[in-house]
C-alpha cells in the first residue's frame, strides 16, 4: 500500500511511518519542515515533500496513486503564519481536496481526546473543526481522539525529564487534582495502522487512550523515578503557567510548556469530548506506563539550558 503521511517528520508521523516501512509499505512524509530533534526519519526509505497543510498543488501531488492518507499534521503553539485556523482548519479543509482529487479511498486524521467547540480554546476548537471537515469530507474516514501520547521524542518525557534535571520543584498545572491516561505511541499506531484497512473502523471517531488512570502528580513523580530524581510536585494556580507558556512560546525554540499545553493539562484527559467510541478490543492499548517503559523511551539525560532558547541560536 502507498500512504500519504502529512506531519511526517513529527512525533507520532514518523513513528507511524517507520511502523508502515517495516510492514513493506510505500510511504510518502508530507511536511513543512524538518524535525531537529529525530531527522533520521529521513533516511529511512520514504520520500519526503516539503509542503505546509494548505500547500493544495504540492499536496495533490503528493498524493498521487497514494491508497491513504494519514493526517497527522498539526500545531500546539502559533508562530506567525502557522496559527490554529491555517493548520488545523484549512490545512484539513485543502488535505480533504487534494485526497479526493487524488484518488484517495481512506483518510485518518489524529485529533485530541478532549477536542470540542466552544470551549474558549483555539487549539481545542481548531482541532473539533478539523473533525468536522473529515466527518463530511464524503471519504471513507477514522478520526482518532487521543489522550497525551508518550514515547520517544514526546514532550512529555523529553521537556518533563530535563525539568527535573533543572529545576528544584516541578509545578504541577492547576491546584485541583486532575487525572490522565497516558498512551504509548506504539499503542497509537498500532491502531491508525488499523483503520487504514480494517472496515470495523471506517467511519468512526475513536477514543485512544492508555489502560492506566492516574492523578497527573502520580505520572510526574513516575517520569522522577525512572530518571533517578526526587524532586517535590507542587501544585501551583493555571495562571502561573499560563504566564509561563506566554513567556515560553517567545523565548524558547520549543517551549517547555505552551499554552494550549496549558489548557490540556489543566483539565482531566480521561475522557473523550463530545463523544468518540472505544476500539475494537483487539486494539485496546496495553502498555502500562510503568517505570520501565519509561525508562526505555527517555531521550539522553540533561538539563535546560541556553541552546533552548531562540536568542542563542544561529
Amino acid at each position: 500500500m502507498k500512504v500519504a503521511v502529512t506531519g511526517g517528520t513529527g512525533f507520532v508521523g514518523r513513528h507511524l511511518a517507520r511502523a508502515l516501512l517495516a510492514d513493506g509499505n510505500e510511504v510518502t512524509l508530507v511536511a513543512r519542515g524538518i524535525d531537529r530533534r529525530d531527522p533520521s526519519i529521513l533516511v529511512s526509505g520514504a520520500t519526503f515533500v516539503a509542503a505546509p497543510a494548505d500547500d493544495a498543488e504540492s499536496l495533490r501531488r503528493a498524493f498521487a496513486g497514494c491508497e491513504a492518507v494519514a493526517h497527522f499534521a498539526g500545531i500546539n503553539r502559533e508562530i506567525g503564519s502557522q496559527t490554529y485556523e491555517r493548520v488545523h482548519v484549512r490545512g484539513t479543509a485543502v488535505v480533504v481536496d487534494a485526497a479526493r482529487a487524488a484518488g484517495v479511498r481512506k483518510l485518518v486524521y489524529l485529533s485530541f481526546l478532549r477536542a470540542r467547540p466552544g470551549c474558549g480554546s483555539p487549539y481545542h476548537e481548531s482541532k473539533w473543526a478539523a473533525e468536522e471537515i473529515v466527518r463530511t469530507s464524503g471519504l471513507d474516514y477514522t478520526i482518532l481522539k487521543s489522550g497525551v501520547i508518550y514515547g520517544r521524542g514526546d514532550h512529555l518525557l523529553d521537556h518533563v525529564s530535563r525539568a527535573l534535571y533543572t529545576f528544584p520543584f516541578f509545578p504541577l498545572v492547576g491546584l485541583r487534582p486532575t487525572r490522565l491516561r497516558p498512551v504509548f505511541v506504539g499503542d497509537v499506531v498500532r491502531i491508525a495502522q488499523a483503520a487504514l484497512i480494517d472496515p470495523r473502523l471506517s467511519r468512526r471517531t475513536v477514543a485512544v487512550l492508555g489502560p492506566e488512570e492516574l492523578g497527573a502528580g502520580d505520572a510526574i513523580k513516575k517520569i522522577a523515578t525512572a530518571v533517578g530524581r526526587t524532586v517535590p510536585v507542587i501544585p501551583t494556580p493555571v495562571i502561573f503557567h499560563r504566564m509561563l507558556g506566554w513567556l515560553f512560546e517567545r523565548t524558547m525554540t520549543i517551549p517547555l510548556v505552551a499554552a494550549a499545553q496549558v489548557r490540556i493539562l489543566s483539565e482531566s484527559v480521561t475522557e473523550p469530548l463530545p463523544f468518540a467510541e472505544a476500539p475494537p478490543a483487539d486494539l485496546v492499548p496495553t502498555t502500562m506506563f510503568s517505570v520501565e517503559r519509561i525508562r526505555a523511551e527517555l531521550p539522553p539525560a540533561e538539563p535546560f539550558g541556553l541552546h533552548d532558547l531562540r536568542l542563542f541560536q544561529h
